[in-house]
């Protein structure tokens, strides 16, 4: 048995992001890096500057200018899956097995848009057919794998998830309709929620600040869209979760703020 130091980032762009992507490389240095919006096609992945630190094995889903996500590792990967959502084509999650037993699924699911409404927003829509599938692919999973989620799934589910409950109540990400799918989706194969095991409710616990604020720190007006699931199984086996929140604040940052976790494997 070995521990697994995981880190799951939005980066908002890998290419344009790369310093503050090596600096979270030099000062953490994970075995497993799982990435979203990496905004790029597979064949201009980066891979040279994360093989540097090691990460020499990769599974890229990755497109032009949109989505993308990529799971890059220390520890040799004995299977890549990719699964088409929804029938879109979009580069929205990778599967990858490994050498000690590990099954990971790096997710970036739909933001959803602006407007609530199924029936008005194509965007929201897909999104709650996406979580529709989620959960039905959830459901089917085998209850005694060692299977980790991880990801930007741009839900916010607890009232200590976002900055103002009553504010965000109506806003997409936070909306009981969204909230009720997520669970639903939690359900369906027993997940395990991580972040909030080491951070319990009512605590403070956010991902992700708007760009829009200009002092994101002192207003703090976040939310949890970043997540880390585990299969019961490695329930116990979870050591330590930290969301790094001064990467926020690095030079040209994402919006996101990586998510560590420890875990033995």
């Amino acid at each position: 048995m070995s521990q697994v130091r995981l880190i799951t980032w939005n980066i908002n762009s890998v290419r344009a992001r790369l310093p503050i992507v090596e600096k979270l490389l030099a000062d953490y240095n994970p075995d497993i890096l799982c990435l979203q919006e990496t905004k790029v096609q597979d064949h201009m992945f980066p891979l040279d500057v994360f093989n540097q630190y090691g990460l020499n094995h990769h599974a890229l889903a990755g497109q032009k200018s949109y989505h993308g996500v990529a799971t890059l590792s220390k520890i040799p990967m004995t299977e890549k899956n990719k699964i088409n959502w929804c029938d879109m084509g979009d580069a929205r999650h990778v599967e990858t097995h490994f050498d000690n037993g590990l099954k990971l699924h790096n997710f970036y699911v739909p933001a959803g848009g602006d407007e609530p409404d199924v029936a008005v927003n194509d965007k929201f829509a897909h999104k709650m057919d996406f979580l529709s599938e989620m959960t039905n692919w959830s459901h089917d999973l085998p209850e005694n794998g060692k299977h980790v989620l991880v990801g930007d799934l741009n839900i916010a589910p607890l009232e200590s998830d976002v900055w103002s409950h009553k504010k965000l109540l109506k806003v997409v990400s936070h909306t009981p309709q969204e909230c009720e799918a997520m669970h639903s989706l939690q359900e369906a194969h027993n997940w395990f929620d991580v972040m909030r095991h080491f951070v319990p409710e009512p605590e403070r616990l956010y991902s992700w600040w708007s760009y829009r604020s200009k002092d994101w720190r002192a207003a703090d007006k976040g939310r949890r869209l970043d997540h880390v699931w585990c299969s019961p199984p490695l329930k116990d086996k979870m050591k330590s979760m930290h969301v790094l929140e001064e990467a926020r604040g690095w030079e040209k940052p994402s919006d996101h703020a990586p998510v560590m976790v420890e875990f033995d494997v």
